[in-house]
């Protein structure tokens, strides 16, 4: 193992892993500080920052490398390999003997960071100085390694981001039909082709006429076209309507991309970063004693959760378990568009936008289930089940779930007829009358809605169900609950 200090500007350490050691090739600290001038916290003692980039390789022909769709058509270097780079984000014990051995990673939300704010009350910021940014540091007390990670392309400039290699036919560009979905809240001349300022996909021909924008007034309407010679793409990123798009129309525009990434690696990269820290014993592990890595994601990075155990990405490359505990919080029933040709990973399938996506499919249990319509068996842990590296599931379901995004399916059969018994390992929670997100209190409308959001949060229950599914890990309880109450020290 190499340890090197470049004095080139800013700090910079490069950690570099032999390739029999691990897929993460090297870790590469750009900016390393004290958190709050060196404060102590708990037992822990003082933390520091990590903040850098993390390398990458893939060996395309590797067994369990084989379902990351086009890996074989990305770059490969002089090895074969498949190389690729990741944002990364860390807060950890100064002295790694004070740690807890305990890893936290969170499945940043479209290249964001939410965990202090969760779990230490703390304000929402992308890189935390204060002493209100850290919050009541609940985590940090009891000696946790908190990790982030970049596993998107196209998220907004300024978020955590993955450089993920574009796929081509022998360097022939690949072209494929994709589709934009967009309601604006108010008349405009121009919209957006991707999701919530994300980056799309190259137009391959801007002037193509087999391109086509349709619009309808409800999701079951049949789409009416509009003549290709009243609209336009201004950019990759943006499409204009000679008489403007009116607010509350569906529009869909649909046209010929060119250069897919290969969005199946976000999955590749969680796994191998966590199995990193997890399993590496050298110097090139600034976490060396991390015995147990947990994985929390909200929303659209618990769906990814989800997709990553169906998938099978719970296991490494040397067969290893890679998270010992799993947090889905607000994913309802849902996967996504993580892992396929020009796939869209911030699109999810709402009642009032992003309509149609496929989002929501099956199977929904961790269990087996059948589909009813076409006979096929699955479970969302199969895969994990027959590799025997299930983790530990929390699966957290709020009232919006229930009523927008099935999240009945997650216990019941497909049609809603008998209830499906979840596997020893897995739990289910409800916050009956939860929102999906909360809002202020006293209630009032953020962003522009029309009414208050709801303000029930899930702060203290979320804090308390990482204590509970601590306990049931480390203290292998049969009770998630029964741990819990022998856990009083960390304050809810």
């Amino acid at each position: 193992m190499i340890l090197r200090s470049l004095g080139i500007g800013a700090l910079l350490v490069s950690l570099l892993v032999t390739s029999a050691e691990a897929r993460v090739v090297k870790i590469r600290v750009e900016r390393r500080e004290a958190v709050l001038n060196g404060k102590v916290f708990g037992k822990a003692g003082p933390y520091e920052k990590l903040v850098g980039k993390v390398d990458f390789a893939l060996d395309p022909k590797l067994a369990i490398n084989k379902n990351i769709v086009d890996l074989n058509l990305a770059p490969h270097n002089a090895r074969g390999e498949v190389e690729f780079t990741a944002d990364f984000y860390m807060l950890k014990p100064v002295d790694s003997a004070h740690a807890n051995g305990r890893l936290f990673y969170e499945v940043g939300n479209r290249g964001g960071k939410s965990m202090l704010r969760t779990f230490q009350k703390a304000k929402n910021t992308g890189d935390p100085q204060t002493e209100a940014d850290f919050g009541d540091g609940a985590l940090m007390n009891q000696g946790y390694t908190l990790l982030w990670m970049g596993w998107q392309w196209d998220v907004p400039d300024g978020q955590m981001r993955m450089d993920m290699p574009i796929a081509t036919d022998h360097g022939a560009a690949i072209t494929g039909l994709v589709r934009g979905n967009f309601i604006l809240n108010a008349r405009s001349a121009t919209a957006p082709v991707a999701d919530r300022n994300h980056k799309a996909y190259p137009v391959a021909n801007p002037a193509d006429p087999e391109s086509f924008l349709t619009v309808r007034d409800r999701v079951l309407d049949p789409p009416q076209r509009i003549p290709r010679a009243q609209w336009r793409f201004v950019d990759d990123n943006t499409v204009a309507l000679d008489s403007g798009f009116e607010p509350g129309k569906i529009y869909d525009v649909v046209y010929r991309a060119r250069d897919p990434r290969v969005v199946g690696l976000g999955l590749a990269g969680t796994r191998d970063l966590i199995s990193f820290f997890k399993h590496t014993n050298t110097e090139a592990n600034p976490l060396r004693g991390v015995r147990f890595a947990y994985g929390w994601g909200v929303s659209q990075s618990g769906r990814l959760l989800r997709h990553f155990l169906y998938e099978g990405f719970n296991e490494d490359e040397q067969g290893q378990p890679v998270f010992d505990g799993v947090i889905d919080e607000v994913g309802g029933a849902g996967r996504g568009s993580f892992n396929h040709r020009f796939a869209q990973a911030s699109r999810d399938a709402e009642q009032f936008f992003n309509i149609l996506y496929p989002v929501d499919m099956f199977p929904f249990t961790d269990g087996p289930e059948t589909d009813p319509e076409t006979g096929e068996t699955g479970a969302l842990l199969a895969r994990a089940e027959a590799r025997h590296v299930s983790p530990k599931i929390f699966h957290v379901l709020s009232n919006s779930e229930y009523f927008n995004r099935g999240g009945s399916l997650i216990h019941t059969d497909p049609a809603g007829q008998r209830d499906i018994e979840p596997p020893a390992n897995t739990r289910i929670y409800a916050v009956a009358s939860g929102p999906h997100f909360a809002g202020p209190f006293p209630p009032a409308p953020v962003n522009g809605t029309a009414a208050p959001l709801n303000p029930l949060n899930r702060v203290q229950i979320l804090r308390a169900l990482l204590r509970a599914m601590d306990a049931w890990v480390v203290e292998s309880t049969s009770s998630s609950w029964a741990a819990l109450g022998k856990l009083a020290s960390w304050p809810i």
